[in-house]
């Protein structure tokens, strides 16, 4: 199939292209790397009146180090963030993960800003910046607003973003030295979309952990003060302490019936678990 007929604009900076999407009045929709969009426009899945195209946008490909946290502009790749090309302030865990979504190709072309605004509960970033704790930064003509990368993910290809909004920027802060790191998911083959994730970020030493169950079929279980996965407390023995009949609960309270399925969601999230303990 083929896309729908639509108008097309290519603005020249931001100010320009947050024009045009509040004048549309919701019915333009914003193309980066066009990953997610391309298909969902062949297929018919969504069809607007005009396309925005932000891929030359300068001021949303910058990336850079404010106040002991890495910025990432919305229109950073995948393969900038694989290749090194920004700042690591997570100490290889964002690159473990850009490394491994999809195909080199997608990676090429796909943003993290793009990724995070398609919301799809299969997509990594939307479970790796969850459990290291990032923020995004929403722009429209009215201004700006920030919050948590959980509360911006609302359910399945659902986010926070208004009509005339844009992702501007993603706030990741600084993982810890004592902090640990593990990254798990589940996919048919290589490259394919991910049909259970578990990620964590934990610190021994600060008695604190970030857990998250993604690609579920709805927004990702994100467990800010997971103690309750770790028999109540954490520590240096947590690999030993990670309790599985909690997290069957967590995701039995997510609405997951299924036993077979919380089991390889269970698994996913106890390899994450042994990852970061490794």
């Amino acid at each position: 199939m083929k896309p729908a007929p639509f108008s097309y604009e290519r603005p020249r900076d931001l100010n320009s292209a947050l024009s045009m999407l509040a004048a549309s009045n919701g019915s333009a929709k914003i193309i980066a790397g066009g990953q997610s969009l391309g298909p969902m426009l062949n297929l018919r899945l969504v069809q607007p009146e005009l396309i925005v195209d932000i891929s030359g946008l300068a001021e949303l490909k910058q990336a850079g180090l404010s106040g002991g946290e890495l910025v990432l502009g919305a229109l950073v790749t995948h393969a900038d963030i694989e290749d090194g090309r920004t700042a690591d302030v997570t100490r290889g865990a964002m690159r473990g993960v850009a490394a491994n979504i999809a195909y080199r190709a997608v990676r090429n072309r796909g943003t993290i800003g793009g990724s995070l605004s398609h919301a799809d509960p299969a997509a990594d970033w939307v479970s790796a910046l969850a459990a290291l704790g990032a923020r995004v930064t929403l722009r429209s003509l009215a201004g700006a607003r920030s919050m948590a990368i959980e509360a911006f993910v609302v359910g399945a290809l659902e986010s926070a973003l208004q009509t005339g909004e844009i992702v501007e920027a993603i706030h990741v802060p600084a993982r810890a030295v004592s902090a640990h790191w593990g990254y798990a998911k589940s996919c048919r083959k290589t490259g394919e979309f991910a049909h259970a994730i578990g990620a964590i970020l934990v610190d021994p030493a600060a008695a604190s952990a970030r857990v998250v169950i993604g690609a579920i079929d709805t927004a990702p279980i994100v467990v800010t003060d997971a103690a309750e996965l770790f028999g109540g407390r954490i520590a240096a023995d947590y690999k030993q302490r990670f309790d599985i009949r909690v997290a069957d609960t967590l995701l039995m309270k997510a609405g997951i019936d299924d036993v077979a399925q919380r089991h390889i969601h269970v698994s996913v999230l106890k390899r994450a678990v042994l990852e970061a303990a490794a």
